[in-house]
């Protein structure tokens, strides 16, 4: 497999960027003489935050009107306007293949000496040179998001269950809390893309520092890398429940909240939707006992800005007004984040748990942050809780990896 991915429709957007580009006229310039900008953002759970600091960011800019736009399937919708010629003044994205995609077409503004990236912790810095391949960076990391273990403090405490430090430990966290005839994991795999969290986790952990860049080189597989990790997410789902493929995200979250399960393998988004069907939950996080246990943490949130942009000064500054410390926390409270800047602490008691890993670094990206959209790794992760056959799942990742390359 010597051959390098290459991304999708890059090639088709770089042109349509270079034919020329601008943002849509309703967010150029207003009647009442007011200077229109548009952020465009992706998060849909976000757009209430987004208001409450656009209504602030223009009441101390009277001459600035923000319009926020949030539409569903954002970032295709986004792609598709890139195609079109017609960016947003800003974007507010994940740092994932989509970003890659976009930065390589030239759509967003270089921000690689922008001061603002000083104020960030590095190791997102580097997750976004990673993804797209480029030492240059075409926005700068807001906020993080984690995948953890969250757990039931009540059943844990009734159990006399200490938070495990071990994967031996681990298993016999969930071997306790079975015998004691509750459900140990709840699994939620109708909707695919939840496999991914606890997958995540323990292929960042197991796959070795450099996997991608040796996968695409041809010098590894998913069959050699993936192998321990596929073995581990089957050995997790022993301690499911029934029906894994029947519950959605949300049965999960309303499950949990009302203590089927001790624990629950999500991310920390997860959480206001869990204390929303229950308040009173006592709930922590610990990261998943494997290896160095090292945390997934990925850019959950960038903003960049359009390279095009018929008023950068103006989109700028609303930038800059999202990146200080206390809009900043005024997002990580509301949308139970972490910041990708240096020095804004999460004050979130039920991440805890999640502190010391951020503290000192001990973060990883998103495996599946690298991996193509076409290569479907949500709905293989799917097949593999309903077949459990490891080594036609790690075939077919490589045989989609593969189909991928030869698309160059």
């Amino acid at each position: 497999m010597k051959k390098s991915i290459s991304l999708v429709a890059t090639g088709m957007i770089a042109l349509s960027v270079l034919a020329g580009c601008g943002s849509k006229d309703e967010a150029s310039g207003g009647s009442n003489g007011k200077v229109k900008i548009e952020f465009f953002q992706y998060k849909s759970e976000a757009k209430g935050t987004f208001d409450e600091l656009i209504n602030k960011f223009e009441k101390e800019n009277p001459t600035i009107d923000v319009v926020q736009s949030q539409p569903p399937d954002a970032i295709t919708v986004l792609k598709t306007r890139v195609a079109k010629r017609d960016l947003p003044d800003v974007i507010g994205m994940g740092g994932d293949v989509s970003y890659a995609e976009i930065s390589k077409a030239g759509a967003f503004k270089d921000v690689s000496k922008d001061s603002a990236l000083n104020d960030v912790q590095p190791a997102y810095v580097g997750m976004l040179k990673d993804i797209s391949k480029q030492e240059k960076v075409y926005g700068i990391p807001y906020a993080a998001n984690a995948d953890a273990v969250i757990y039931n403090k009540t059943i844990f405490k009734d159990l006399g269950i200490d938070v495990p430090t071990t994967w031996d430990e681990f298993i016999a966290a969930a071997e306790k809390v079975k015998a004691a005839g509750k459900i140990p994991f709840y699994f939620t795999f109708k909707d695919a893309w939840t496999a991914l969290p606890a997958y995540n986790v323990l292929a960042a952990n197991t796959q070795g520092e450099d996997f991608f860049k040796e996968l695409d080189k041809g010098k590894t597989t998913f069959l050699k890398g993936h192998k321990e990790a596929t073995e581990k997410l089957l050995t997790l789902l022993k301690y499911g429940h029934k029906d894994q493929l029947g519950k959605a995200y949300n049965d999960g979250n309303v499950a949990f909240a009302k203590g089927e399960s001790a624990m629950y393998l999500q991310g920390i988004w997860a959480i206001p939707e869990i204390k929303k069907a229950n308040p009173n939950i006592d709930l922590g996080v610990f990261p998943y006992p494997i290896n160095d246990s090292k945390v997934v943490s990925g850019v959950d949130l960038l903003l960049a800005q359009s390279a095009t942009s018929k008023h950068p000064k103006e989109a700028k500054k609303f930038i800059d007004f999202l990146l200080s410390d206390e809009n900043m926390k005024t997002y990580l409270t509301e949308q139970n984040a972490f910041a990708a800047k240096k020095g804004v602490v999460q004050e979130a008691p039920e991440l805890e748990g999640l502190k010391a890993s951020f503290d000192k670094g001990n973060v990883v990206d998103f495996p599946d942050h690298y991996v193509p959209t076409a290569v479907a790794l949500d709905k293989q992760l799917q097949v593999l809780t309903q077949k459990k056959n490891v080594g036609e799942y790690l075939k077919t990742l490589d045989s989609e990896w593969e189909k991928v390359a030869d698309r160059k």
